[in-house]
């Protein structure tokens, strides 16, 4: 089954580019990815630009808004994804806990719904 692994953190939360910890957190990620990779269950998997690069649609009365940034207030937002096929729930589990931003954010898991 597929799952995708949505990566959540407060931007303020994350370490900044170009620090000795952004780099262990980017050696993190590129060693997951790697492990994943090789493991056999990675689909797809990307980071996102920030979230000020944001727009959001919607379609009211016909018409279509658009807003610039995210569609909610909130502290923590999506900032990437892996996309895996494992054979359940809890291997979906074991996976997301070594994304680094569980760390400091949260990684929601969902079942991708497939149709023929």
């Amino acid at each position: 089954m597929q799952y995708m692994l949505l990566i959540y953190s407060a931007e303020s939360a994350e370490p900044a580019p170009g620090t000795p910890e952004f780099e262990a957190m980017m050696g993190g990620y590129y060693a997951f990815t790697e492990k994943v990779k090789s493991d056999g269950v990675m689909v797809a998997g990307d980071a996102l630009e920030k979230v000020s690069t944001a727009t959001t649609v919607r379609v009211r009365n016909d018409n279509t808004e658009t807003t610039d940034g995210p569609f909610a207030e909130t502290r923590e937002v999506l900032g990437g994804y892996y996309l895996l096929d494992c054979k359940d729930l809890d291997e979906a589990i074991q996976y997301a806990s070594q994304i680094p931003s569980a760390k400091h954010g949260s990684i929601e898991i969902r079942p991708v719904m497939l149709f023929d």
